[in-house]
């Protein structure tokens, strides 16, 4: 398992955790676009940080579940994998 979240891994937890299908790269051409344009709310994110904490085995940084894009979304978790929270 990789220590660093893709945007194609992003994708599957949308998926997962929300219902939402959405095309990672897409996600990867427009890092900057918002959750909210792809339907995911603070609750949806909030479960993928949860799954993460439990894939991982680690607490996510604080605040990773206030992220507006993908983008910003993955730096904060890749930082926090790569740190250990």
């Amino acid at each position: 398992m990789s220590s660093q979240l893709s945007y194609g891994e992003l994708a599957t937890l949308m998926k997962r955790c929300a219902g939402l299908t959405v095309d990672p790269d897409t996600m990867q051409t427009r890092p900057d676009s918002t959750f909210e344009e792809y339907g995911l709310d603070s609750l949806g994110l909030l479960a993928i940080v949860g799954e993460l904490e439990n894939r991982y085995g680690t607490p996510i940084e604080p605040g990773a579940e206030s992220c507006k894009t993908p983008g910003d979304f993955l730096d904060v978790i890749n930082t926090s994998l790569t740190s250990g929270a």
